[in-house]
């Protein structure tokens, strides 16, 4: 299913799924990310893991006030009574040691079950759990994750080339991701993996983030959903009021409206 570049935001979300912000990295979006958070508006925001990336952390800090405003942003969503669960991933693991625990009105947890509006089920997590290079091969995963962070670096200034000519954003790295059909195979694979999980569990599909690649379709007869990313493609998963999914691509959003396209009307 394509992301959708909807129009008009509903006045009051029922859930949002956000991911993989990767807090402390040079390519995060934390902008972006800001203004979603300012004008969102909903019942239940699920923090779908790697909010912080702890393993850029320990090599280097990189730390700027954008990275404390999300946060403040996160935290003000619970205050606004938001119901707020935080999954950690395999980038802010050191968070798992805290499962179980309410800090400040967010809600730490391995997994969750998300009951939709229409009383169907699905399985809440990271999905790291189901990939395989992460789980018995993590040195790989490390090597992954500064072969990417190369990719993003390189994509920067590609896209500062394409503005200067008067062509919109264009993702170099997920194009080059795509060209790869081992990529594509491990994608395929571990999309099958999480809805063959929520299949023995009796649920009706999965809700996920870990691959950066927003994606919402039926596979083998079960729902799955990606949230994306919060570095280049800014999506997030919401749910609205009669319990009909969508993924929103804020950055389509925010070039086709100069208002507030969340905030209550």
């Amino acid at each position: 299913m394509e992301i959708a570049h909807a129009e008009d935001g509903p006045a009051r979300l029922r859930s949002v799924f956000i991911s993989d912000f990767h807090l402390g990295t040079p390519g995060a979006r934390a902008d972006l990310l800001l203004e979603f958070l300012d004008q969102l508006e909903c019942e239940q925001l699920y923090l779908v893991g790697d909010v912080i990336d702890g393993w850029r952390l320990r090599k280097s800090w990189y730390w700027t006030p954008e990275f404390d405003a999300v946060l403040r942003a996160i935290f003000a969503q619970a205050r606004r009574g938001a119901r707020v669960t935080f999954i950690p991933g395999n980038h802010d693991e050191m968070f798992r040691e805290w499962i179980g625990l309410e800090i400040a009105g967010i809600t730490l947890a391995a997994e969750a079950v998300h009951v939709g509006a229409d009383g169907r089920r699905f399985l809440v997590m990271h999905g790291d759990e189901f990939d395989g290079v992460i789980r018995h091969m993590k040195f790989l995963a490390h090597m992954g994750d500064r072969a990417y962070a190369v990719a993003l670096h390189l994509n920067r200034w590609f896209n500062v080339v394409r503005r200067r000519l008067g062509y919109s954003y264009w993702s170099l790295s997920q194009w080059l991701k795509r060209q790869v059909k081992e990529a594509v195979k491990t994608v395929d694979r571990f999309e099958t993996a999480l809805t063959g999980e929520a299949r023995r569990r009796g649920l009706d599909g999965v809700i996920c983030g870990h691959i950066h690649h927003a994606e919402m379709r039926m596979v083998r007869g079960m729902l799955y959903m990606n949230s994306g990313d919060w570095v280049e493609s800014c999506t997030a998963l919401v749910e609205h009021a009669d319990g009909r999914f969508e993924l929103l691509d804020w950055q389509e959003l925010r070039q086709k409206r100069s208002q507030p396209v969340l905030a209550a009307g």
